[in-house]
């Protein structure tokens, strides 16, 4: 049976890419998305599978500390669906709250934790960890610079609709007059920020597996991963390939020359080197930095738009001309002529947090300097928290405002910030802290316990500590199964692994 449980996990987690594909998840099926639908019931029979072997269930009943946290959790779950069904604010609709979905995201939030214990138990042999690892990095990653190179890749940053590449990665070296959202590349996948933190997560295991099976094909497999984060043309794929290669070669130093518990490979390093210069040489051609170069031009062009001064001299005069609900009404017709050239978000002002419910807040954004209208990131958390604080439910630092409501007001690119608006400090604790924690218990041990100061643990302590960097950084992690369920799975072998090494302490006392 134990053998059955590896067997699902090995596959459950290697199929994670194929789930990630485009067209499964545009358009949803009853609000949820098939790939979703599927995770929930892979968890569900890897349940079943792990407690189908005696040794784990008995276990699990002496483990007081689980029993209680999930009894905890539900009943934070029963107090949150109370709490963000008591909702008042601006829109008549509440935002679209729907109970069905916020039930289905506790479930959804909940999945990723349940893959740590099962793998943290499931006696995983680390040949086949590296297999799924080089699995998913091999099917992104060639996907990715495949679709490239023969144009049918979908942008990088379109996700409401399929739009392809205009040209491939020998355009950035030849031509300067495409725009960045034409050349950046996600291949047939959904969510090129998503992608891009899997790959940035997965890429120190990558190295350790390149260090330790020394081949051509890893060789390969480890190239192709750096090329295609540098296609995908996000700041986390491409800052992200560099800060990895470079933290990992100081790694691989401090264990061979430091701790020297690890044997020095000149053919390693001298691969790492050169795969870092040819990384460097390529980043200043990516979309990225067109893209940093393009906002702040932008931004500078906006700000000194001779359309907006007519409009702010037309719109004083409106304001004064008008009182009460007349004033109302003309604030709002002026926004939706004008709301363009004050470089405000479209989807913002006409759907999520419309002007017609809140005129006089995006008359204030409109009087704001143009780099900080432009800052859309700091506006959606800018209107979440103007929503927390025009309701009056006091629980709601508590219990947040409901996912339902976050993601369609304004679905804020900032993990765990994001989570306190939709689950509240208690959501937070309960089902994103859990993974610092356990990061935290494994440098814990890897500092304190010698047996556990191993260049496996170290590239491992590195993918969770890189994707939880990127969650914090750049968001659309902890929101989605593809960079979770692989996290999970991480994760739960470095928890398997610190665990053999206390037996081995105990055992050698």
């Amino acid at each position: 049976m134990k053998k059955r449980l590896q067997t699902f996990l090995f596959w459950f987690i290697l199929i994670q890419p194929f789930l990630d594909i485009y067209w499964l998840s545009r358009p949803p099926l009853l609000k949820f998305s098939i790939p979703t639908i599927l995770r929930v019931l892979g968890v569900f029979i890897a349940i079943i599978l792990f407690f189908s072997i005696k040794n784990n269930w008995q276990r699990f009943r002496k483990q007081w500390w689980i029993i209680a946290y999930i009894g905890v959790l539900i009943l934070y779950s029963i107090c949150h669906l109370i709490s963000v069904k008591n909702f008042t604010g601006v829109d008549a609709t509440g935002f679209h709250y729907s109970a069905k979905v916020e039930i289905f995201y506790l479930v959804r939030a909940c999945l990723p934790l349940i893959v740590i214990y099962i793998t943290s138990y499931s006696e995983f042999q680390a040949k086949y960890f590296f297999r799924v690892i080089q699995g998913i990095s091999a099917i992104y990653s060639l996907t990715i610079v495949i679709s490239n190179l023969f144009l049918f890749s979908l942008t990088s940053y379109h996700t409401t609709e399929a739009k392809r590449i205009s040209a491939n990665i020998f355009s950035w070296f030849t031509q300067t007059n495409y725009p960045f959202n034409v050349l950046a590349s996600k291949g047939i996948f959904f969510q090129a920020n998503t992608l891009s933190a899997i790959l940035f997560m997965i890429m120190p295991i990558m190295l350790y597996v390149l260090y330790k099976e020394f081949n051509l094909l890893n060789i390969v497999l480890v190239s192709t991963q750096a090329l295609a984060m540098l296609m995908l043309g996000t700041k986390v794929g491409n800052f992200g390939l560099i800060i990895s290669l470079v933290v990992f070669l100081l790694v691989f130093l401090t264990h061979s020359l430091i701790l020297k518990n690890t044997k020095f490979s000149a053919k390693f390093l001298i691969t790492l080197i050169c795969i870092l210069a040819a990384s460097a040489a390529i980043f200043p051609y990516s979309p990225t930095l067109r893209r940093s170069s393009l906002e702040s031009g932008v931004a500078q062009k906006r700000s000194n738009l001779g359309d907006k001064e007519k409009l702010d001299q037309e719109l004083n005069a409106g304001l004064e001309r008008y009182k009460g609900k007349k004033q109302e009404e003309y604030l709002k017709e002026f926004i939706k002529k004008n709301y363009w050239v004050y470089s405000l978000k479209h989807d913002l002002v006409l759907e999520h947090y419309t002007y017609q419910n809140d005129p006089y807040y995006w008359l204030e954004v409109m009087k704001r300097p143009a780099n900080e209208r432009l800052n859309y990131r700091h506006l959606e958390k800018d209107i979440l928290s103007r929503v927390m604080k025009n309701d009056k439910n006091k629980l709601n630092k508590l219990f947040g405002i409901s996912f339902s409501r976050e993601n369609n007001i304004a679905p804020l690119e900032r993990d765990f910030l994001a989570q306190y608006y939709s689950m509240g400090i208690l959501g937070v604790i309960l089902l994103d802290v859990i993974y610092l924690f356990v990061l935290g218990y494994g440098i814990f041990y890897w500092l304190f316990n010698k047996k556990a100061r191993s260049f496996l643990n170290s590239s491992l302590l590195l993918s969770g500590g890189f994707i939880l960097f990127a969650a914090f950084y750049a968001g659309n992690v902890l929101e989605y199964l593809s960079a979770t369920l692989v996290m999970a799975f991480i994760l739960g072998f470095l928890l398997q692994n610190i665990r053999y090494s206390r037996y081995a302490e105990i055992s050698s006392k």
